[in-house]
């Protein structure tokens, strides 16, 4: 599918954050035999944290989906500032929805539904983008859905892949988010079987690439860097592996002592006056949160009598992830679902296919007096 890059505004349009905006041809992945009409447009908007994603779907397919991010306004600082975030959420809105309209050859008048992330996520970024779904519904006369922006991340693998089966397993993982879900419907029927009980995989990769010195966000340049090297010459640990673990964490993770071991690792390596391996690094210790991941994952599958694991989140464009996920579901006969790399990270086809979801499945939208929840559970498909 072509990809076309664009460069948003003028800076008299865009004083203060400059934007990259990814803009997806309207041929889209192609909806599933199997999805039953459902012809109401919907517009989907994701503001949780630094990327302002517009996209809208019709009957399961993805007609456009535009991304503006101010990324690279946070290397600086080697992480997200909430209040810059808000900002550029507030500049690039409107220009965000003109180019996804303009891509689908609709109007506002076409759109029959909103949804919006409302959680979980930064306070700012999260109101922005809820404030204007709301505007937005209110001046159309249709309803508006304040959707859960973790079960986005997996909803997203519908427009790709078409409808799921009746049950299935969900892994979530990103910077903020690690999760094992049991999703039974993904509006309405969401179990949450484990997450992470400290760091999440993708905070992990951030603290290691600093220790390593490598640029913000750490998990690409990792990733990057473990290809020069050996996975197997350094074992890291694996939390909340053991026999003992299995009544109280049973399918948690757990990444903050792996980040220490890493530490120390380095320290004694420099106390040594020994050369630093640091793609062997960055390869054994990729190699650990994978295993982490997937054991868990498989473990989940296996004991709920499941065979289907969809993985999402920004962390699941990890090559080693993927590689890994694809291997152990052909030696126990499962189907491993893993979006296009475009879809990992932030955007706004994942909130529209939860809101098309929404719509489908006759779910009552969500009040016009809502607030954000930034902390929102993961087994909360819709605010009210």
């Amino acid at each position: 599918m072509p990809k076309l890059l664009l460069t948003a505004g003028t800076p008299a349009e865009l004083p203060r954050v400059g934007f990259h905006f990814s803009l997806y041809s309207t041929a889209g992945p192609g909806k599933s035999d199997k999805i039953s009409p459902v012809n109401e447009l919907v517009l989907g908007i994701e503001t949780s944290c630094d990327e302002t994603g517009v996209a809208l779907v019709r009957d399961g397919e993805l007609l456009a989906d535009v991304t503006a991010t101010s990324m690279d306004e946070y290397a600086r600082f080697g992480g997200i500032i909430p209040e810059i975030a808000s900002r550029a959420h507030l500049e690039a809105f409107v220009p965000t929805l003109t180019a996804a309209l303009d891509k689908a050859g609709v109007s506002l008048a076409d759109i029959d539904a909103v949804a919006a992330t409302a959680g979980p996520g930064l306070v700012g970024p999260l109101t922005v983008g809820v404030s204007a779904a709301k505007a937005l519904a209110l001046a159309l006369g249709k309803p508006f859905y304040g959707v859960n922006h973790i079960i986005g991340h997996i909803a997203v693998d519908e427009l790709v892949n078409g409808d799921f089966p009746e049950e299935f397993v969900g892994l979530i993982v990103s910077g903020g988010h690690s999760h094992l879900l049991h999703v039974r419907n993904i509006a309405t029927d969401v179990t949450e079987l484990g997450g992470t009980i400290d760091d999440a995989a993708g905070e992990a990769f951030d603290k290691v690439g600093r220790l390593l010195g490598l640029p913000y966000p750490g998990g690409p340049h990792i990733d990057r860097l473990s290809h020069e090297g050996d996975r197997t010459a350094i074992r890291f640990p694996r939390a909340l592996m053991g026999e003992k673990y299995k009544a109280s964490h049973r399918y948690d993770y757990s990444f903050s002592g792996l980040k220490t071991a890493v530490a120390r690792y380095i320290e004694g390596v420099q106390a040594r006056g020994e050369e630093l391996r640091k793609a062997d690094i960055a390869a054994g210790f990729q190699e650990a949160v994978a295993d982490a991941l997937l054991t868990k994952a498989f473990l989940a599958l296996e004991e709920e009598g499941l065979d289907m694991l969809v993985i999402g989140g920004g962390f699941s464009a990890n090559s080693r992830l993927r590689e890994l996920a694809q291997e152990r579901g052909a030696e126990r006969g499962v189907q491993v679902h893993i979006p296009p790399i475009r879809y990992c990270t932030d955007n706004g086809a994942m909130i529209a296919a939860l809101g098309w979801e929404m719509v489908r499945n006759h779910v009552e939208p969500s009040p016009l007096d809502i607030t954000v929840d930034t902390g929102l559970p993961r087994e909360v498909t819709i605010v009210r």
